[in-house]
């Protein structure tokens, strides 16, 4: 799949609401792969982010692509690799403590 390179999502602050749509495209002629995947702890405190790839707004058993990967103190977590996403399909979650962390999603988008 060669398509765009470009930011997909964020800089976004993540809550404690571990139901927040984190990214949608609404596109049924695109389809996203997220490629990288960006996270910052900008405190002093650990954290931890979770992800779950499902309908908006939702956060179901089963569905969990990061369950409570810890971020260290003033540290970052990168993640690498290919995620495709469909219109009908939604990044969602949060983290452990509120504004803590801060997410950017990386990759591309090709005519489906």
């Amino acid at each position: 799949m060669a398509g765009t390179l470009k930011r997909l999502a964020g800089p976004l602050a993540l809550t404690t609401t571990l139901t927040t749509n984190i990214f949608n495209q609404a596109s049924a002629l695109i389809v996203s792969e997220i490629n990288h995947i960006h996270v910052v702890n900008k405190t002093g405190a650990a954290a931890t982010f979770s992800l779950w790839l499902g309908a908006t707004g939702a956060n179901a058993a089963g569905t969990e692509v990061w369950s409570a990967q810890s971020v260290g103190a003033n540290a970052v977590y990168d993640w690498y690799g290919r995620l495709f996403m469909a219109s009908t399909d939604f990044l969602v979650g949060g983290a452990s403590a509120n504004t803590t962390l801060t997410i950017t999603i990386e990759g591309q988008q090709n005519a489906a």
